[in-house]
């Protein structure tokens, strides 16, 4: 694939990232020197005309959202969370998990406030106010399946994958909210502005996405 202009990309770091590269490589849309061991913060391939950064997956919206990235990668749990002005172009099919309610098999049911701790306060409270729930919203950054053990909340919001932490520690998922999985995403004025060349990206990486899963 090659373009007549560039299109920056905003990758998400750690395991989900190498995922999507995997799945732009399939695509031809590869870049040398990627997996490299390096400090370089940019990549870029002039043959195809695109260039790489790898940044935080909670911060790739704000790239794309901001304009420092024509497109990107994201869950949807970050776009559910904090709504960022994009357009969300393609279920990629990967990263797929769940946000859950969890907590101790017992945890009380009554009509008090329940405490409810998470990462994603936004989520959170829009599911238990379309229950009709009262809640209080406890914000944490890591370690969320301490709060139920600790006395902290009643039950958390969080991201399950497989469940084995929550086993491991005497939890249990309780309600499962909604499935997530890995978006691309777009800058709204770079779609206008690089049409062809995202549209075509758009195409190769979902018929990437497709190869891959019958694989």
């Amino acid at each position: 694939m090659s373009l007549k202009e560039t299109i920056d990309i905003a990758l998400p770091k750690g395991r989900l990232g190498e995922q999507v590269y995997d799945m732009f490589e399939r695509a031809g849309c590869g870049c040398p020197g990627i997996r490299e061991d390096s400090r370089k913060l940019i990549f870029e391939n002039p043959e195809t005309g695109m260039r790489f950064f790898w940044v935080k997956p909670s911060d790739v919206a704000i790239y794309v959202e901001r304009g420092a990235a024509d497109t990107g990668v994201a869950g949807r749990d970050i776009l559910l969370e904090y709504s960022p002005d994009v357009y969300e172009l393609l279920d990629l099919g990967i990263g797929r998990c769940r946000m859950c309610v969890a907590g101790k098999a017992e945890q009380r049911r009554g009509a008090e406030t329940l405490r409810v701790a998470t990462k994603f306060p936004n989520i959170a409270t829009r599911y238990f106010q379309g229950r009709g729930r009262a809640i209080d919203i406890i914000k944490l950054n890591g370690s969320i399946e301490l709060a139920p053990i600790l006395g902290l909340s009643d039950v958390i919001v969080d991201i399950v994958e497989t469940g084995t932490t929550l086993r491991e520690n005497d939890l249990h998922v309780l309600e499962t909210i909604l499935p997530i999985s890995a978006r691309l995403i777009a800058n709204k004025a770079s779609f206008k502005f690089k049409y062809e060349g995202i549209s075509r990206l758009k195409k190769l990486i979902a018929e990437a996405a497709e190869g891959g899963k019958a694989r």
